[in-house]
């Protein structure tokens, strides 16, 4: 064979080898266990313990805690995960979980109550993140192999702390002896079904399976999870259309109607515990006066917001706790869109044409909240209807908080725009952060403080594990005292929109983890 001819067959070899790599990168979305999905979650740190924001997309398959939170209506409020079941003493003050067995951490090591008490030691002695869910335990005690005991201050709903989703992940003892910087570095040890691979900061990170789950790879899973993170909602449509990702986290809302009557498509849609709310300053004239507070949330269009910022995917709102948490109660008071109810509450309060003449308010948002920036102008229109002269800005949301939290509440915004989700399954966390005086100034930016409402919430919580019924008498007195005072515009709760392909099967979202995705729990068809 001459040189040229073998020149030739080399050249057709790597040729083939070529486009066989290429083929196989072309058909990786296709394969039946690569699930691909399209997220706006970005990662602000990969430690466990102090992770309290949108990363929690992916730790929740990365670990897992004692218990799972169940949605309303279920047939049980808990699933047992490394806690197989517990007990509580009768004063509510020690909890004993008997933990699962043959559990193994990614790293290989076993998990052991020794092994879950430093995890949420470490967590606790931190200080950051979530950490403060656990302030009602004195002590982590290991009573067995795989018996755990906590010892309470007060009584306190231990069983929806230890299955938040934040600050209450189980990593191995290994990796609790680590800083925060190996966790950045990409490495992970907890118990879920996944290992995190590789991380390309906003741009994508993949997610393998971990062999030794305890769970099992037995049935239909997909053993790889690539997602690709991008923040604009019509990119995320653009590349489900397309076929390029299996789901996308959130789409236009003008676009939903279009994806449901896809045939390609299916659009997840369910209750979420989100809350969208407007502080009212109430350090600040006119605003410290409580029925000009009423007249404006009277002066709110609730349903024009809902249609303008969800495409009517959402329910108004009966105070900060969303339907279908605890303590959401559907016979708590609502305000609706009066004008003329609004209109003789400012004649009630002293003025007496029924308008605030043009008075000159500011209103805050986090320009990031596409929602925000929809419905913002049409809380400037009809508010102009009861002399409101209202200055829309829109900054940053690190910028927004800071102004709030470093500002004279008497020289701060009047109204300052709010998306929250609560940090584990209880309402009392929307109650206690937005709305105590302890928290004024900090998440509480009506910067009021009522010590009526305080002693509700406190004994509301210490009754919750047990004597449910007092519990929620409680809270209903302190939910209605918040809402007849007005010190924030209640808005709506939006529903869970997921649109993915017909292709993925299985139940994935759970109300109680905001942003998370369980991805064990599908499959591709």
């Amino acid at each position: 064979m001459s040189k040229k001819s073998i020149m030739l067959v080399v050249l057709l070899i790597l040729l083939m080898i070529l486009a066989g790599g290429c083929a196989q990168d072309t058909a990786v979305g296709e394969e039946d266990d690569i699930l691909i999905v399209a997220h706006t979650a970005e990662v602000t740190t990969w430690d466990p313990s102090s992770s309290f924001s949108t990363e929690v997309t992916y730790m929740a398959n990365l670990y897992e805690t004692l218990l799972i939170a169940n949605p309303e209506g279920s047939e049980k409020p808990f699933t047992p995960v490394l806690a197989e079941d517990w007990e509580i003493s009768d004063d509510g003050l020690e909890w004993t979980f008997h933990l699962r067995d043959g559990v193994l951490f990614h790293d290989g090591e076993k998990m052991d109550a020794a092994a879950v008490k430093k995890s949420l030691e470490r967590t606790i002695s931190m200080g950051e993140g979530a950490s403060f869910i656990w302030s009602p335990v004195e002590s982590i005690e290991v009573a067995g192999e795989l018996e755990l005991k906590f010892v309470l201050t007060e009584p306190a709903p231990l069983d929806r702390i230890v299955s938040s989703s934040n600050g209450a992940w189980i990593m191995s003892p290994s990796a609790a002896d680590q800083e925060t910087d190996w966790f950045e570095a990409g490495n992970a040890a907890g118990t879920g079904p996944y290992m995190l691979q590789s991380y390309k900061p906003g741009e994508e990170l993949t997610l393998v399976k971990f062999d030794d789950y305890w769970r099992g790879w037995e049935g239909k899973h997909c053993s790889t999870v690539v997602v690709k993170i991008v923040s604009e909602a019509i990119v995320q449509r653009q590349l489900l259309e397309a076929g390029d990702v299996h789901i996308a986290s959130v789409v236009p809302v003008e676009a939903i109607s279009t994806l449901e009557s896809n045939p390609e498509m299916v659009v997840y849609r369910g209750p979420s515990f989100y809350n969208y709310l407007g502080f009212l300053n109430t350090a600040k004239p006119p605003l410290d006066n409580k029925l000009v507070r009423q007249a404006i949330s009277y002066a709110i269009n609730y349903q024009g917001i809902m249609d303008i910022a969800t495409g009517g995917y959402a329910n108004q709102s009966q105070g900060p706790v969303p339907q279908g948490l605890w303590p959401w109660d559907q016979d708590l008071p609502q305000y609706s869109f009066d004008l003329d109810k609004a209109k003789a509450l400012l004649v009630e309060a002293g003025y007496e044409d029924g308008t605030l003449g043009g008075i000159k308010m500011v209103l805050t948002y986090a320009s990031e909240n596409p929602a925000h920036t929809r419905y913002a102008p049409l809380i400037k229109e009809t508010l102009a209807e009861i002399g409101i002269n209202l200055e829309v800005q829109p900054i940053l949301w690190t910028q927004q908080w800071a102004m709030a939290k470093e500002s004279a509440p008497e020289e701060a915004q009047d109204i300052f725009l709010l998306l929250w989700w609560p940090t584990y399954a209880d309402g009392y966390d929307n109650l206690s952060s937005l709305f105590t005086s302890a928290m004024s100034g900090y998440w509480n930016l009506s910067y009021w403080e009522n010590a009526t409402y305080d002693h509700l919430i406190t004994e509301a919580y210490s009754l919750c594990a047990v004597d449910v019924d007092a519990s929620r008498n409680k809270y209903f007195e302190a939910q209605k005292l918040l809402i007849d005072d007005a010190v924030a515009l209640f808005f709506y709760d939006p529903q869970e929109i997921v649109p993915m392909s017909v292709k993925v099967k299985g139940e994935a979202l759970n109300p109680c983890y905001p942003r998370v995705i369980f991805f064990y729990n599908l499959y591709l068809e």
